[in-house]
């Protein structure tokens, strides 16, 4: 009970210190304009629209907003030096094969779950007003409390997704791409979707204490997603800045070994368990081989 209490404490004290560092920061140009915007939007459209419609919007238009980098590193020859399986080139025909897939499984797997939302926040009587909304250090928190419970869901989920009796059955279908690309974050087997996505809502029940977490998570777990299917470790990627963030090499050996690297966002999870062994053995050899062409080199 004291430690609970010591860390209740500690939680307190720490919002009270960003709450005071905040005060002295200058308005935000934008802040205005949003709220203009989100008020307009309460007033024209419905509960059930907002809730329904406006998720749909903002996973689609981030979605495909967050793959454009990707797709068009492909094109440009000096990004070719970051593509981590650089033998392993995005084909027309993957990328299409996937793009379709992904339209049924946007639209026939998750739209009808979408759809839930309005009765989600009538249940746990979510606001929606302007002045119920968290300020963005608060929000910014609920989503790393967010993420931290998803990457909980998906290493063991995921790991058991591998288990050899079932792999051939659900997971497989995600693995048909040896070498990932930004699009394919959420190609799999209507099933995958929903068992994997399942830690997805977890956090939300938890923490959400307004609709706008809804939305700011969603944008939060695509970045997240995308960027560790990219097939590219760019330098200066301001995810990176994340404590324990796994990155696309860490996700990228994943589709190359099928093995180990379960988890989603963190490396804590893999490295409790063992299961980066294989991953921190390929990085050893490959700075071996690094340290002999370079000797070569001289």
């Amino acid at each position: 009970m004291m430690a609970m209490n010591d860390s209740v404490n500690i939680l307190n004290s720490a919002y009270l210190a960003v709450e005071y560092i905040d005060s002295f920061l200058p308005d935000n140009p934008l802040q205005q304009p949003f709220k203009n915007a989100w008020n307009y939007m309460l007033d024209n459209y419905t509960k059930f629209q907002i809730a329904t419609w406006g998720s749909l919007i903002v996973h689609e238009v981030s979605y495909f907003l967050l793959c454009v980098p990707g797709f068009v590193f492909q094109f440009i020859p000096y990004m070719q030096k970051y593509k981590i399986q650089q033998d392993k080139p995005e084909t027309w025909e993957k990328q299409w094969k996937c793009f379709k897939t992904l339209l049924f499984n946007h639209f026939f797997i998750q739209l009808p779950l979408i759809c839930g939302t309005y009765y989600f926040t009538e249940y746990f009587n979510i606001p929606y007003e302007w002045e119920e909304m968290p300020r963005w250090y608060v929000l910014v928190a609920q989503c790393f409390g967010c993420a931290v419970i998803e990457d909980a869901w998906h290493y063991f989920l995921h790991r058991l997704l591998h288990h050899k009796r079932i792999y051939k059955y659900i997971h497989k279908v995600h693995h048909e791409f040896v070498s990932p690309f930004g699009m394919q974050a959420e190609y799999a087997h209507p099933l995958e979707t929903l068992i994997l996505g399942t830690g997805f809502f977890i956090g939300i029940v938890v923490f959400c204490n307004h609709v706008i977490l809804l939305w700011a998570w969603v944008i939060c777990r695509l970045m997240e997603t995308i960027d560790v299917h990219s097939g590219y470790d760019v330098p200066l990627n301001p995810l990176h800045l994340v404590p324990f963030y796994a990155g696309a090499r860490f996700h990228d050996f994943h589709h190359m070994n099928f093995i180990g690297n379960y988890a989603s966002t963190f490396t804590w999870w893999d490295r409790i368990f063992g299961t980066d062994s294989q991953f921190i053995a390929y990085k050893e050899k490959e700075k071996k081989q690094q340290l002999i062409m370079k000797k070569k080199a001289n």
